[in-house]
């Protein structure tokens, strides 16, 4: 006759080594989780700085097309010209807070 606190142990045993490995399973996915985190914030980080880069090349494009313009055109340029010194002062009174 098998003792029933030993079918016990033995079933706690089986439970015990199973929570284990679950754990260890647990800890493993989550370190691969925290590099593929990490790999994608990198990769945010790039596209957000070329996105910036795109954006100031845009900028740029768009002011000489302003400026390459024909002469009656003049005075376009004259208020795109004003409109973008004042977005600067806006800009350096920001930086001076």
């Amino acid at each position: 006759m098998v003792d029933p606190n030993t079918d016990l142990v033995v079933e706690l045993g089986t439970r015990v080594d199973r929570l284990v490995q679950l754990y260890r399973d647990a800890r493993r996915e989550n370190e691969r989780l925290k590099n593929e985190v990490s790999q994608l914030t990198g990769q945010l980080k790039e596209v957000v700085n070329s996105k910036t880069d795109l954006e100031e090349q845009l900028g740029n494009t768009k002011m000489a097309k302003v400026l390459e313009s024909a002469p009656e055109d003049v005075q376009q340029t004259k208020s795109r010209i004003n409109q973008i010194v004042r977005e600067i002062d806006k800009c350096i009174a920001l930086l001076n807070r």
